[in-house]
């Protein structure tokens, strides 16, 4: 079986930071993408960056320049950096994961329970 948890929201007044983490942990063979996504009350989940194995990564307009995202491979681990942030961007942020659970197994995407950030202006 494979977990992926999330960690490092609350509750912090605009321009603030905060840094998400996400561990995956149990039967994994390898990691492809990994993704944070976020999801506003009465709005669709949306992609907020995602980063290749090799660290190539992708951002969503409303966060360049002020997030970062990250990954630690030898601990199976995504970080989210967020800078300067903004009231609009309180969601629940949650944590994918493209992962593979042996070598000739086929990739399935898991996601985490989420975490909640709160920008308060």
């Amino acid at each position: 079986q494979v977990q992926v948890v999330e960690s490092g929201g609350g509750l912090v007044q605009a321009g603030g930071s905060l840094r998400l983490s996400c561990a995956a942990s149990g039967r994994i063979f390898s990691i492809n993408d990994m993704g944070w996504y976020r999801q506003a009350p009465g709005k669709q989940r949306e992609l907020v960056a995602t980063i290749t194995s090799g660290g190539s990564t992708n951002y969503a307009d409303s966060v360049k320049g002020r997030f970062t995202i990250s990954r630690d491979n030898a601990k199976n681990t995504l970080y989210l950096q967020m800078n300067s942030l903004k009231p609009e961007d309180t969601a629940v942020y949650y944590c994918n994961a493209a992962i593979k659970t042996s070598g000739f197994g086929t990739i399935y995407d898991y996601w985490g329970q989420g975490t909640q950030v709160t920008v308060s202006s």
